[in-house]
């Protein structure tokens, strides 16, 4: 009996023993074996569902791991219950395997960093952002969920016009859902209840003023053109004249799978309901997602009696209150345009 007792204090103080000594082995694993500092910057996916065994066997292939079986007493010891979220993580150079694990275990996954510029169409954006998508064809699919901005706009079909142009930081793997939800809402923070008051107060509904703001980010990128611009659409609405916007043709030339970067005469003709050379007043809807200052402009234009803008060819636009005045800057601004293009053709 005593040598059984003196055997099972053995095993006890062995089984001891070798636990601080496992304790003290991962310690060093997960505290002082950081990965080499020449080591580039890498990623590591972890899939929904992905057990120990084949997270430790990734660690392992990115050569974060040194030996896989590492991984189950490490978290057993360490970090269980919790469980490793699904993501991808970026990994740095130096970064230890306990930092590792633990940017795994609260999902402090990789963000991307994405800019959308102002004057993208809600399928422009989706192209955009369908890199993020495990089905990239969903971003195309979810732009039609108008029930976000239903509060807005009762009639909107999709989300043209709200996807707010903006700089993000989306994980991969994201719902396509939840990427609009955050756009929406920050066309929300930048459409605030002031310039929703203001609109009713000129006469015109939210989706109103989104579709004149979305003409005038097609029409210029000068932020001091901007309110000149919506002056002349405000003008001739005003007078129910047509808008003759060469944007809007363009818009409904996509629609209709026609893309065209420049208008032919016969374009003016084609037939739809977002032709603003056939129809008399505003498009049914949005034409592009415009930035602030867009909004802004279409809520407060300039004080001036123009009707009419021609391009003078570098980016800005001469504006005329008549017609004869703008026939006359049309032939300027044209034959200097011509000009220009005889002159790069000249030195090819």
């Amino acid at each position: 009996m005593k040598y059984l007792l003196k055997a099972f204090r053995f095993t006890i103080l062995l089984g001891i023993f070798l636990l601080l000594f496992l304790t003290y082995w991962l310690n060093l694993e997960l505290y002082q074996n950081p990965l080499s500092s020449q080591v580039e910057r890498a990623t590591i996916e972890i899939e929904k569902g992905m057990g120990l065994k084949k997270i430790a066997r990734r660690l392992m292939e990115k050569e974060i791991l040194n030996h896989s079986f590492l991984l189950i007493p490490i978290y057993y010891l360490f970090y269980s219950p919790k469980h490793f979220k699904a993501g991808e993580y970026q990994i740095e150079p130096g970064e230890t395997l306990k930092s590792i694990l633990i940017k795994m275990l609260i999902g402090r996954v990789k963000l991307y960093r994405i800019t959308i510029p102002e004057g993208l169409t809600a399928t422009e954006t989706a192209s955009l952002l369908s890199f993020l998508g495990k089905n990239g064809g969903d971003f195309f699919a979810k732009i039609n969920n108008s029930h976000l901005v239903a509060d807005l706009d009762p009639e909107a079909k999709d989300l043209e016009g709200y996807l707010f142009p903006e700089t993000y930081f989306f994980p991969k793997g994201i719902d396509p859902l939840e990427v609009y939800k955050v756009m929406t809402e920050e066309f929300r923070k930048n459409f605030p209840p002031e310039w929703q008051e203001r609109a009713r107060e000129i006469g015109f509904s939210i989706k109103e003023i989104v579709t004149l703001a979305s003409l005038i980010e097609k029409e210029t990128g000068l932020k001091e053109e901007k309110p000149l611009i919506s002056a002349v659409f405000h003008n001739r609405l005003r007078k129910g004249m047509k808008l003759d916007c060469d944007p809007t043709v363009l818009y409904a030339l996509s629609k209709a799978g026609i893309n065209k970067k420049e208008l032919q005469e016969k374009d003016l003709k084609f037939p739809s309901p977002y032709n603003t050379y056939l129809q008399v007043g505003l498009p049914p809807g949005p034409i592009c997602n415009p930035g602030r200052e867009s909004l802004r402009a279409a809520l407060f234009p300039a004080q001036v009696n123009f009707l009419y803008f021609v391009s003078r060819g570098d980016g800005s636009h001469h504006f005329s209150s008549s017609y004869q005045e703008h026939l006359k800057a049309v032939s300027i601004y044209r034959k200097k345009v011509n000009q220009n293009r005889q002159a790069k053709m000249a030195n090819y």
